[in-house]
């Protein structure tokens, strides 16, 4: 298991397009859709990493809890499925009807979108305010597999907050860290 950080898309960017689809729907979701959202959370997951199996239901939950509020929430996996089969779609499709998922879980098979985003682990959440202007990158919370310390999804929910209050997203914002993208040969990001 290879462990990468997030990577820094800069504050203000405009959310990266994308056109990618639903494995439980199987509807396409465009970035579009979520134009007239008060704010959008865009995250990386994966079906097999320990990073996201350990925030996963805490995960769920805070979508749950958030989205009536206001918050957009869309998932989406560039997992390569050839090397990592568990991360296709099917497996995909099976996962977020598993955990609850109340929003779109993508399959980015071209992994064009996650290097539009930049994203490098999973998990890894890019919030956006409602004029899908990058205001908050980083992690879930402190909690890490084995960490003793419990999943309260304390940063994201502060950005959350913020974001949905009209408020600025502070300043202190730590980068997420899990396992790397499973990219297919060839397709690495340049460094």
């Amino acid at each position: 298991m290879a462990v990468e950080s997030s990577t820094e898309l800069p504050f203000g960017t405009k959310a990266p397009d994308f056109a990618l689809p639903d494995t439980v729907s199987g509807r396409t979701i465009r970035l579009a859709d979520f134009a007239a959202s008060p704010a959008l959370l865009v995250t990386f997951l994966c079906n097999h990493c320990p990073y996201v199996i350990h925030v996963r239901p805490a995960f769920a939950e805070f979508a749950r809890e958030y989205q009536p509020r206001g918050l957009a929430v869309v998932a989406i996996s560039a997992n390569d499925p050839e090397a990592y089969p568990q991360d296709g779609p099917e497996q995909m499709k099976l996962e977020a009807k598993k955990s609850g998922f109340t929003f779109a879980y993508l399959f980015d098979q071209s992994q064009r979108t996650a290097k539009a985003y930049h994203a490098m682990c999973t998990p890894e959440f890019y919030l956006f305010d409602s004029s899908q202007r990058l205001v908050y990158r980083g992690r879930f919370d402190a909690s890490r597999p084995g960490s003793q310390v419990p999943v309260t999804g304390a940063e994201l929910r502060a950005a959350a907050d913020a974001v949905l209050a009209g408020r600025p997203v502070g300043a202190d914002q730590k980068p997420s860290i899990g396992c790397s993208i499973k990219w297919r040969p060839g397709n690495e990001p340049a460094s």
